[in-house]
């Protein structure tokens, strides 16, 4: 990640833009883009680029959230295929496939779409293997997924048949009432399907005989599975404007994300331990903070149990990402007495997926020495040069040393994560920066870009119609002058292309 910055395209020499841009009246910008707009005309052009430049011309800018997706868990005991299965849905290989038990992974969710449907899948594939209380923890880890979803796909192998862990996991499924799409995995031919209708008993319906491997039954399974998902979830998303700013804190264990709520709301309301990953459930504080309230999500993972050392990590992936689906703000606990880890990177890029603002606190503070903190500044030039854009917080969580600087930090990346520039002056400023330093010419070809829209704010998407692709440094070269230019602070911004061809006449 800290290695996206060196590839980005260096322009040979300093320019003008922003005295330009700011020569440049509105009347003069929006003559301006109109003109690049008829000029489009000229292009074959698909309803999807249609809607998005009717929607995001000027004038036209009011949004709507985007309706959170709704979310199917995969869950069955070890080795039955779920991993498989989440591979075969999305139809890419994103899943880790290994052909031992209990293979972990980073990422727990995926986005997965059928016949026009768009929803998420969480994969709860992720745990150690032990032979004390197995059971259980398969049936816990698969609670936690089935907690935060809509539906639940229960894989099961027909050969087999339903084992006791399989029965332990039906026993919380019960419990939980959740709608059940219940899949008898490995079907590779008619022979096996008679094996799949003994699973009739589980109480779940009719099992849907599927081969995860080859493809076979996937499509009737999937039609099931949107009879029982509903258009929109009732956990996760954006919440609707108005009400209190909500925000997530997220960090690795034991990183003071507990004790920063603690201060924060001014009352010891969540257990903390010297133990890593002592919170069960993440929790919901309304605290006050600058004068006004504010929506904090903790999210510091679970306790963690002998047999189940794997599985609490696949726990903290969970609940960090929920978190984030719930937040508009995310603020990543990092502690400067320890050498910023992997696993600090790693939740720091599960944030700027998301999508989220972001603010980066940087936590005991207060224990810093004057070593510890030359070394601290190469680690941040090294390992977060890509999230030069996110506001710093430098305070102790345990004392609550500068906890109300978090407030105008948040405002700062809340206001960018919000922000929108018109169409006019978005494509002026693309007009001059492009004039000033155009594309390199690749195998004869110089690509241009014909026309630019701010698709979305929260976050700030972008979406630039071209004649060629424009090579990836030269899009974060746009990305970091946007930021120059108009702010953007707090915020992940995304630019994307459409690359279009001229109508042949």
């Amino acid at each position: 990640m800290a290695d996206q910055s060196r590839d980005e395209y260096e322009p040979a020499e300093a320019d003008d833009v922003l005295e330009r841009l700011a020569e440049i009246s509105e009347d003069e910008a929006e003559a301006r883009a109109r003109s690049l707009r008829e000029g489009l005309e000229d292009y074959d052009l698909d309803e999807e680029d249609a809607d998005i430049l009717a929607r995001y011309l000027d004038g036209d800018e009011d949004e709507e959230d985007e309706a959170p997706l709704p979310v199917l868990a995969i869950v069955g005991r070890p080795n039955v295929g779920k991993s498989t299965l989440v591979n075969r849905i999305l139809g890419r290989r994103e899943a880790v496939v290994e052909d031992v038990p209990g293979v972990t992974r980073d990422r727990v969710s995926y986005r997965a779409e059928w016949m026009g449907r768009e929803f998420t899948i969480v994969d709860t594939g992720g745990w150690e293997h032990d032979a004390k209380g197995i059971h259980a923890s398969v049936a816990a880890q698969a609670e936690m997924a089935v907690d935060v979803a809509d539906a639940v796909l229960l894989v099961v192998e027909a050969t087999v048949g339903a084992t006791a862990t399989d029965e332990a996991v039906v026993k919380m499924l019960r419990r939980k009432k959740k709608p059940v799409v219940l899949v008898a995995n490995k079907v590779d031919s008619e022979l096996v399907e008679a094996e799949a209708s003994a699973l009739w008993g589980l109480g779940f319906g009719e099992p849907h005989p599927v081969s995860a491997l080859h493809g076979r039954g996937a499509a009737d399974m999937l039609d099931a599975v949107m009879e029982v998902l509903p258009d929109v979830s009732a956990f996760g998303g954006v919440p609707e404007r108005g009400g209190p700013r909500r925000v997530a804190l997220i960090g690795r264990p034991n990183v003071g994300k507990s004790s920063l709520l603690n201060k924060t709301a001014g009352a010891e309301r969540v257990v903390v331990d010297d133990l890593a990953g002592t919170t069960r459930d993440p929790v919901d504080e309304l605290v006050e903070l600058g004068g006004r309230q504010w929506r904090f999500v903790d999210t510091a993972g679970i306790r963690r149990r002998q047999h189940m050392a794997h599985g609490a990590d696949f726990y903290a992936s969970l609940r960090t990402q929920t978190a984030l689906d719930r937040a508009e703000v995310a603020v990543v606990l990092l502690a400067v007495d320890e050498v910023l880890s992997e696993q600090d990177v790693r939740i720091l890029q599960m944030a700027i997926d998301s999508g989220r603002a972001l603010v980066l606190a940087f936590n005991k503070w207060d224990l810093l020495d004057d070593e510890r903190r030359r070394y601290l500044e190469r680690e941040i030039e090294r390992d977060l040069a890509h999230v030069a854009w996110a506001p710093r917080v430098n305070l102790s969580a345990k004392t609550g040393w500068h906890k109300d600087k978090l407030v105008p930090a948040l405002d700062t990346a809340l206001e960018g994560w919000e922000t929108r520039i018109s169409t006019s002056r978005l494509n002026a400023f693309l007009g001059e920066l492009v004039a000033a330093h155009p594309h390199p010419v690749r195998g004869g070809k110089q690509p241009r870009i014909l026309f630019a829209t701010q698709a979305s704010s929260r976050p700030p998407k972008f979406v630039l119609f071209t004649s060629g692709f424009l090579d990836p440094g030269y899009r974060r070269f746009i990305t970091r002058r946007l930021r120059e230019t108009f702010g953007f602070v707090g915020t992940p911004i995304e630019v994307s292309m459409r690359v279009r061809e001229k109508r042949k006449r």
